[in-house]
């Protein structure tokens, strides 16, 4: 596939996407939607791309929807006939659904202002970092419209329902230090450190970190957010270990830190998971 709203590029078995509509603020369309989740799919494919960063060009991350039909931005029955109450998917959501289910890591790199969807697609990333000159904002009631892109089940997650609700029913748009300080953000940085400062973490990753085991771990914390009780996370855990300790990935890992010396780990996401992989049922849009 050809990108016209994003931008993609490897280096370092780091994957980098970038939003690329710099005059819009990036504002998010459909076509940045099908873009971003054919790049998903390509670094779960590819072996050699162990973690993925997103961040924006030029000042913004992503200033929410494109409102190129002004009033007519979410009246999508209008805009498609064939689209109806039953069976309308939120572009977002399909963004969001597909992150969830990554095997690699993916890293948000908020640059600049983000708004709407642009901070709900990094809801299901794993570590978000944000500049000091990020804006933002769950404006959605301000829109007259409601959270979507599965925001309602990842925000109460991330930094609890008292703060989730109070972001989100006053769809006010606050700093870089309020969303560090509600824990939505892991760091703030200046500018000029956002970007290093991502990479070197998904190298932290890249280099040291098996990437069966990653991507295990990436599911059993997500997937076990939902859980009713620590006993399915105790026995996942146990399927998990079991397969793990009898994998060459684990022997390497032990070898090399008692030989102190860097890991080679050979084992691959994209050919050696598990059998019992993916261990929950698929979810169908009905």
């Amino acid at each position: 596939m050809d990108y016209f709203h994003i931008m993609c590029e490897v280096s370092e078995k780091v994957m980098t996407v970038t939003l690329n509509r710099p005059e819009q603020l990036n504002t998010f369309t459909p076509v940045m939607r099908a873009e971003l989740i054919d790049a998903l799919d390509k670094a779960d494919e590819d072996d050699d791309v162990r973690v993925v960063i997103v961040t924006g060009a030029g000042r913004a991350f992503c200033a929410g929807a494109d409102f190129g039909n002004v009033g007519e931005t979410f009246n999508y029955g209008k805009r498609d006939a064939e689209d109806t109450l039953e069976t309308h998917r939120d572009n977002g959501g399909l963004v969001a659904l597909r992150i969830y289910d990554m095997k690699k890591p993916v890293i948000a790199a908020i640059n600049g202002p983000v708004v709407g969807v642009g901070i709900t697609m990094t809801l299901p990333m794993d570590i978000r970092l944000a500049s000091e000159n990020a804006k933002i904002g769950f404006v959605f009631t301000r829109r007259g419209v409601v959270p979507e892109a599965c925001s309602s089940w990842f925000l109460p997650r991330i930094v609890g329902m008292s703060k989730a609700a109070e972001w989100i029913l006053t769809g006010r748009v606050f700093s870089a230090q309020e969303a560090y300080e509600g824990g939505l953000v892991s760091e703030v940085l200046t500018p000029d450190s956002l970007m290093p400062r991502a990479r070197e973490i998904a190298l932290e990753i890249a280099q040291n970190t098996s990437g069966v085991s990653v991507a295990l771990a990436r599911q059993l914390l997500w997937k076990m957010a939902g859980a009713d009780h620590p006993m399915e996370a105790h026995k996942i855990d146990s399927k998990c270990m079991y397969w793990t300790g009898k994998r060459e990935d684990t022997s390497e890992g032990i070898l090399s830190f008692l030989g102190k010396r860097a890991p080679q780990f050979t084992m691959k996401p994209s050919k050696d998971m598990p059998e019992f992989y993916p261990w929950w049922d698929d979810k169908v849009f009905e």
